[in-house]
């Protein structure tokens, strides 16, 4: 075997062994030409034409290196499962070519060579490409849509990368003032304020460390400068754009972006809308463009439970009797492993007859034994909702198809293909097939194209029954990012460099709207999310360790999400991988999550072994063998309870506003140099000041009051503003301040009220 593969995976931070790098080659830039082997394979050549203007065509055989293999991100991320790291010892071998004379205007035509110890040679077809060049291009080429004759692009900045025929990137600066800070792009781990660094928008699964990876599940090219005169931009594209943040050059914003336009067009290859005014006029300002977030039900603030072990009947019924034996509120119980883990919309232990068609089933289909771990999952649901609990259920957009489909899951594979539902791909070779997923989590699953409006009914319908006649409130829609590759095709006829980012918005969206068109709210939980993902249910900030630095991150990223128009967002309580959190961990994160907009807890699948891993306060007690977790946690979750109002009103004021619930201070005080040197501050809603302990035995806490006068939640002592101040911080409490109007109405609701 000899592949060589121009887009490689299209993981989007690695070069595969077999792939073209960079896709397009670049005058002046070296091109690494790359092919994978089978073992047998004992050296590997390059037959090249190349055809430069001007000149007659040359040929020539040059001998190809060996080097390391390297595939779909294998050396940066391991993959999504422990289980990836197997596959690294395949011993399939690598080639490189490298080209170091790239001229403009020049074609080349290639192909590899591969010589096998007894002396046969296997090849691969003949790829042709031009190579690129940078060149200087007129403003007009980017348009910058402003109102008042607001401009912030430099003058002779703009330059494109382009073939002669299409513009594959443009390059452009926006000037950026000494005293500006640049903060939003969709969800950001690593920091609020971005000047100085480099982002891009990108979707990416980074299973754990995304602040230190600089990766992000839910990204945008959104962004507000605060502290001058006060602006944002929105770069009106799904593709990828890279931005440097002042970082080669503090003056300028660079900006550059995917594209693929004719070079001669009347048209602006870029569009990016400019937004002056304060952050809440940006914001208001980009969600009147992209859309704004739908009001969820009430519910959605009390305290959300679940864990990967909860997968039987038994066990979520058992929890939910905890909760109400520790007199802990619980709102919404999530369960991920209730399916057979191959369909995903069938109780795992059901019987049923196929549905040979593909088509959706009914509960009266089903006959669920007693001894299975779902005997009654009507009589489960009803039960819970008696108990005033929501339940969800877990979802994933992929059909499995490992190990080989078989019932029902077969039946929908091959409907699928049938009736083409599926997102393709475009093989080196020109044939177009159906897209499998290149990641390590369900690889090669084929991927419904839910972009689609008839696709996107066809899979969810097949999920009706679950809240028609199972009574389930929303899904949990994780796992949006598994669209990999410029060469992707959706039914559209979009291609994948457009299309991936769009993916999860649309995925979310299909269940809301099953949900619905059931009579319910469109509750939905997802991890992944791009622009216009505002519209489209609740979020969470994805899977993470249980340590201070991920707690630290986790807020960063609600902080910027939260300045993108994202309302509901949460994470996972101290975090859901590895061991369980301490006791001041589990308690800080808790305390803080209470003033967060989603407060919810989740752990990661250990394989039932003991001692257990949940994240229940119970358990957590245990574990640790604190006596403060349980009373600490209880009044916590009590306290969230009574919050559930305020949250409510908030919510809905923030919809109409454009103001975030969770409201980086800069908002308010963007000219305040402080707020950037304590930037995990925030306002829930116009009457709370939330200051998180996220250090580790702190024993005293600094808080950054704002101008005013402010009450401490927990003691009732009025302060004045604009100042720093000191505070003791006893583990039962998170120093959050009341806005002295607002204390009569609800210092009732704390201890320091009472």
């Amino acid at each position: 075997m000899i592949r060589h593969r121009p887009a490689g995976s299209g993981h989007p931070f690695s070069v595969d062994t077999e792939q073209r790098e960079p896709y397009f080659p670049v005058a002046g830039e070296p091109l690494v030409l790359g092919v994978r082997t089978s073992p047998g394979v004992t050296g590997v050549e390059l037959e090249l034409e190349r055809h430069r203007p001007g000149e007659s065509a040359t040929s020539a055989v040059l001998p190809a290196e060996a080097v390391e293999r390297t595939s779909r991100g294998q050396t940066i991320d391991g993959g999504h499962l422990a289980s990836a790291q197997a596959r690294l010892a395949r011993s399939s071998g690598g080639w490189r070519v490298v080209l170091d004379d790239l001229v403009a205007d020049e074609r080349i035509r290639y192909r590899f060579a591969g010589t096998r110890a007894d002396g046969t040679t296997e090849r691969t077809r003949w790829f042709e490409a031009p190579v690129h060049a940078w060149r200087d291009a007129a403003d007009s080429g980017v348009s910058t849509e402003a109102s008042g004759g607001f401009e912030r692009l430099v003058p002779g900045s703009v330059r494109v990368l382009t073939d002669g025929e299409r513009v594959r990137r443009v390059a452009f600066a926006l000037e950026l003032a000494p005293t500006e800070h640049v903060t939003g792009f969709g969800e950001r781990f690593d920091t609020v304020d971005h000047r100085g660094s480099e982002v891009d928008s990108v979707l990416f699964e980074q299973y754990k460390s995304q602040g230190a990876e600089r990766k992000t599940y839910l990204p945008m090219p959104f962004a507000h400068v605060v502290g001058g005169e006060g602006w944002g931009f929105h770069v009106r594209t799904s593709r990828r754009v890279l931005f440097d943040v002042g970082a080669a050059d503090r003056s300028r914003l660079a900006v550059e972006v995917e594209t693929d336009a004719p070079l001669e067009s009347a048209e602006p290859w870029v569009d990016v809308a400019l937004y002056p005014g304060d952050p809440t006029s940006v914001l208001d300002a980009f969600l009147t463009e992209v859309g704004r977030p739908t009001e969820l039900p009430s519910w959605v603030f009390r305290l959300w439970a679940s864990g990967n072990e909860w997968n039987t009947q038994h066990e979520v019924m058992l929890q939910a009797e905890l909760h109400r034996e520790h007199d802990i509120p619980v709102g919404s119980i999530v369960i991920e492993a209730w399916s057979d883990e191959s369909t995903f919309t069938v109780f795992r232990d059901a019987r049923y007859q196929v549905a040979a068609d593909g088509g959706p089933l009914t509960l009266d289909a089903f006959e669920f034994p007693a001894e299975g771990a779902w005997p009654d999952p009507k009589g489960m649901v009803d039960e819970l909702h008696a108990r005033d609990i929501r339940l969800h259920l877990w979802q994933i957009p992929l059909i499995k198809m490992r190990p080989h489909p078989a019932g029902q899951v077969r039946a929908d594979a091959e409907a699928a293909v049938r009736e083409n539902m599926l997102i393709r791909e475009e093989a080196p070779d020109g044939t177009i097939r159906p897209y499998r997923n290149r990641g390590w989590w369900f690889p090669l699953g084929l991927m419904p194209d839910l972009t689609d409006e008839r696709a996107a009914r066809w899979w969810t319908e097949k999920r009706r029954y679950l809240v028609d006649e199972v009574g389930i409130d929303g899904f949990k829609t994780d796992g949006g990012e598994h669209a990999w590759g410029r060469e992707l095709l959706y039914l559209d006829g979009t291609r994948g460099d457009e299309g991936n980012n769009r993916f999860p918005v649309a995925y979310a969206k299909a269940y809301g709207d099953l949900l619905e068109r059931s009579g319910k709210a469109p509750v939905t939980f997802s991890r992944a999310g791009f622009t216009g993902s505002q519209a489209h249910g609740a979020f969470w900030a994805g899977d993470e360790n249980s340590t201070w630095e991920a707690y630290r991150w986790s807020l960063n990223a609600g902080l910027s999400a939260a300045a993108c128009g994202i309302l509901y967002w949460g994470w996972d309580i101290a975090g859901f991988s590895g061991d369980v959190p301490d006791a001041e961990l589990y308690l800080r994160a808790s305390g803080t999550s209470v003033f967060a907009p989603i407060m919810q807890y989740h752990s990661e699948f250990n394989h039932h072994r003991l001692p257990s891993r949940d994240r229940t306060p119970w358990n957590i007690a245990e574990r640790t063998g604190s006596a403060e977790v349980l009373p600490v946690f209880r009044e916590f979750a009590q306290l969230r309870e009574r919050l559930v109002p305020y949250l409510t009103a908030a919510a809905a004021s923030s919809i109409r506003s454009g103001r975030p619930l969770m409201r980086p201070l800069y908002f308010d005080h963007g000219h305040d140099e402080r707020v950037w040197e304590h930037p995990l501050h925030w306002y829930l809603g116009d009457d709370l000041l939330v200051s998180p302990v996220v250090q580790p035995s702190e024993t005293t806490h600094e808080v950054l009051l704002p101008e005013g006068r402010w009450v401490d939640a927990w003691t009732g002592e009025e302060s004045r503003g604009d100042r720093m101040l000191e505070r003791p911080t006893p583990i039962g409490e998170v120093p959050v301040y009341v806005r002295a109007e607002a204390w009569p109405a609800l210092g009732e609701l704390f201890p320091g009220g009472a």
